[in-house]
C-alpha cells in the first residue's frame, strides 16, 4: 500500500513539474532502460532519447484525469521504452526477428485503456452497491466477499432456511445488475 501511495505522489509530482519527483523517476528507471537499449543495438544517446519520450508519454497520461496507473511506474516506463525502441529499430531496418513483429509486443496504450475501462466499471459497481441498500448489500457481501454459505447467511439474516436465503440472494443480485447497467448505460 505504501508503495502505491509513493507512486501516486511521484505521478502528481511529475504533473506539477516537481524536480524531486522527476529526478526520482529518472534515478529509479533510467539505468534499466539504458541497459535494455545498449543490449539491443543502441547507444547511450538513444537511451536518453527513448527515455525522454517515455517520460513525456507518462507525463501526458498522468495529466489526464481518467488515467489510473495499474502497474508500477517502472513497469510502465520500461514497456513504453521497449515499444518505442523496437519501433525505432524496425524503422532503421536493424530489427527483424523471425516470427516477431511489433503487434506481438505488449501494446501498453491499449492495455492501459482496457484497465481504465475496467476501473471505471468497478467504480460503477461500487456506486451500484452503495445504492442497493440493506439487507441486499449485506447479503451479497456475506456471500461473495466473506464467502459464507447459505445456511450461515440464513441464520445471520433471519431467513427460515438456506433456500429462502438463496432466493433472496438471487433477487438482490438482479437488483444490483439492474442498478449497475442503468448507471453503466448513462456513462456511455
Amino acid at each position: 500500500m505504501k508503495a502505491e501511495i509513493n507512486e501516486q505522489i511521484l505521478l502528481r509530482g511529475l504533473v506539477e513539474n516537481d524536480s524531486k519527483a522527476i529526478e526520482a523517476i529518472y534515478k529509479d528507471n533510467f539505468n534499466m532502460v539504458q541497459a535494455f537499449i545498449l543490449n539491443n543495438n543502441g547507444s547511450y544517446d538513444d537511451a536518453r532519447d527513448i527515455f525522454q519520450e517515455a517520460m513525456i508519454t507518462l507525463y501526458e497520461k498522468a495529466k489526464s484525469e481518467s488515467f489510473v496507473l495499474t502497474c508500477q511506474i517502472k513497469t510502465y516506463v520500461y514497456s513504453v521504452c521497449r515499444r518505442l525502441w523496437l519501433k525505432r529499430l524496425q524503422q532503421m531496418g536493424r530489427y527483424v526477428a523471425a516470427g516477431e513483429n511489433l503487434e506481438e509486443t505488449v501494446p501498453v496504450e491499449e492495455d492501459l485503456e482496457l484497465h481504465e475501462k475496467r476501473n471505471a466499471e468497478f467504480a460503477i459497481m461500487e456506486r451500484a452497491m452503495g445504492s442497493l441498500g440493506e439487507p441486499c448489500k449485506g447479503l451479497l457481501n456475506a456471500y461473495y466477499i466473506e464467502k459464507k454459505g447459505m445456511t450461515e447467511i440464513a441464520l445471520q439474516f433471519g431467513y427460515t432456511n438456506a433456500d429462502n436465503a438463496k432466493n433472496q440472494k438471487y433477487k438482490c443480485l438482479m437488483r444490483l445488475k439492474k442498478l449497475f447497467f442503468a448507471q453503466y448505460n448513462i456513462g456511455e
